[in-house]
């Protein structure tokens, strides 16, 4: 099983002292950002899809540092109704197929997608608990207009390319859980099309991660390592809270994520917080998430994806590094 870290939360650095940082801390794995919601700057696409040499010298600075780069994420909305950001993200995660083909990476992680609710919306719409029959007519919409026409193309290049897509199962896109996710793979018929098990989006779900992985067996392509802790303001407000705020782009630390759009502002006194890997759960949780993926694949890359607001940048890898191997037991 190799350990690592989304290189993500280490974009000021660049690429060959981000990976000492990794290799510093006892991690040998690395994923990292080729499009989507966010920029790639440890990623040289265009190098990468000219030239043999400049493959060949990229994964040399991963061998360098002890590190195998086992995947590339590109996270964005490939869906979304504003043709400036959906025509991008949908490209990205096409051309990361291709890219990842040429670099012998086997792992794409990207999300799946929100449309609007009908083809004259402007903005996404996540549509849950279809309890009225309005909200059925917005999912076969969603469903069968948008995703899984977009989703047959993804399959069809990934499985050209010998290229695994790993779906994270986000909530706010169609696919936020595992019958969503196999949905999706029925409907396409899928071969290259899985999951990516993400345990802090389901933990507030209310889903048990280890639960999900036997569940979805072998269709768990590839697994981030982030946790959640639920907070006592979820016994009044549940875990479904809107208590967010706007952050204009032209904010300091404003984060775009494509066309106008910004990642909003966290509540005060939150549901819930994603924090380090053993801040939400104890060790003992994380090393039966490890055994339950090493039983599916003993090569399975777990990655860790660093959002913890409450620790630095180092502070908060180092402290999840040191959970996720003791874990493992190294």
């Amino acid at each position: 099983m190799k350990l690592g870290a989304y290189t993500a939360c280490l974009h000021d650095k660049p690429l060959p002292e981000a990976l000492a940082v990794l290799a510093g801390f006892g991690l040998d794995s690395a994923e990292v950002n080729s499009g989507g919601f966010i920029p790639e700057p440890h990623l040289p696409i265009a190098d990468i899809l000219a030239s043999g040499q400049a493959r060949e010298d990229y994964l040399g600075v991963f061998a360098g540092h002890g590190m195998t780069l086992t995947a590339l994420n590109c996270n964005g909305n490939p869906l979304h109704p504003n043709p400036a950001v959906r025509e991008k993200h949908a490209a990205d995660i096409l051309r990361s197929i291709e890219v990842a083909a040429l670099l012998g990476v086997k792992r794409v992680v990207t999300m799946s997608g929100t449309p609007a609710a009908s083809a004259s919306g402007t903005n996404p719409a996540w549509n849950v608990l279809p309890w009225d029959s309005a909200y059925l007519d917005v999912r076969d919409y969603q469903w069968n207009e948008v995703a899984i026409p977009f989703w047959r193309t993804v399959q069809e290049r990934a499985a050209d390319l010998d290229v695994k897509i790993a779906i994270e199962m986000h909530p706010h896109n169609v696919v936020y859980n595992p019958a969503t996710l196999l949905r999706l793979v029925e409907a396409i018929d899928a071969t290259h099309v899985g999951a990516e098990l993400d345990p802090s989006h389901l933990f507030w779900q209310g889903i048990e991660p280890i639960e999900a992985i036997d569940h979805l067996g072998a269709l768990v392509y590839n697994a981030a390592a982030k946790d959640t802790r639920i907070n006592p303001a979820a016994r009044v407000n549940g875990v479904l809270d809107d208590r967010f705020g706007r952050v204009r782009p032209d904010e300091p630390g404003a984060v775009g994520l494509g066309g106008p759009y910004t990642l909003s502002r966290w509540p005060t006194n939150s549901s819930w917080d994603f924090v380090a890997v053993g801040r939400g759960h104890d060790l003992d949780w994380w090393r039966g998430f490890l055994r339950a993926l090493e039983r599916l694949d003993p090569d399975m890359a777990v990655n860790i994806e660093h959002e913890d607001q409450e620790l630095g940048q180092l502070e908060g890898l180092e402290s999840a590094a040191k959970t996720l191997l003791a874990a493992a037991g190294r």
